[in-house]
């Protein structure tokens, strides 16, 4: 399982740069919301956490096609499906190698990209906070999506299509809790520790069903 996810580390930062290319996005997402709500400095303050939120989203989807394309590509899925590892155990590997090279980054360039929104430091807190809480649970839903569409040349489209909706939930609780200590006296532990129960239960849920999916393709 170490070597699983070292192999995952350097495939998420060789194969078409992933990683690299899910941070400048989030970058230029950001960046171009002040173009497009003008310069109202209040305005950008109260709606930066929820920027920040918007863009770790669609950052993490932009990449999530190329979880198990790769191995598909090369027939390393195949060895996978297999191996006598339990499958539920690999995607839960490549899922954690995959939220280290694409989401960890996106948390912590956080502070320095909401400065362009006039953030508050205990709102930039506690964005980073959520985002390092949130981000990996949207890693563990697109894993299903990514098993779904495996098969599928250019599924991106039709993964971000599945995936999306389920994203809601965290997304509501992650920008909640975000907004919280800046929008008092709005309460910060009842949605961060929603936000915590829905990463911990896409955790678990997350893998067997992407496990599931992959089998199912593979048929």
């Amino acid at each position: 399982m170490g070597a699983l996810f070292v192999r995952e580390l350097r495939l998420a930062t060789r194969v078409g740069g992933g990683a690299l290319m899910g941070a400048l996005f989030f970058l230029i997402v950001v960046t171009v919301y002040p173009f497009g709500v003008g310069p109202d400095l209040n305005l950008l303050a109260r709606i930066g956490p929820a920027i920040l939120w918007i863009g770790a989203l669609l950052a993490t989807l932009l990449s999530l096609d190329r979880l198990f394309q790769a191995d598909r590509d090369d027939g390393t899925l195949d060895l996978i499906l297999m191996g006598e590892e339990p499958l539920e155990l690999v995607v839960l590997v490549k899922c954690a190698a995959h939220w280290v090279a694409t989401g960890l980054p996106l948390v912590l360039i956080s502070p320095l990209l909401a400065l362009f929104m006039n953030m508050e430091p205990i709102a930039i807190g506690s964005t980073m906070l959520t985002l390092a809480v949130g981000t990996p649970a949207l890693t563990f839903i697109g894993a299903i999506g990514a098993g779904l569409t495996v098969t599928l040349r250019r599924g991106g489209l039709l993964l971000a299509i599945l995936v999306l909706p389920l994203t809601v939930p965290i997304l509501i609780f992650g920008v909640a809790a975000a907004n919280a200590p800046v929008l008092q006296p709005a309460p910060f532990l009842t949605p961060f520790l929603l936000l915590s129960a829905l990463t911990l239960f896409s955790a678990v849920i997350g893998p067997i069903a992407a496990a599931a999916a992959l089998r199912f393709t593979s048929d």
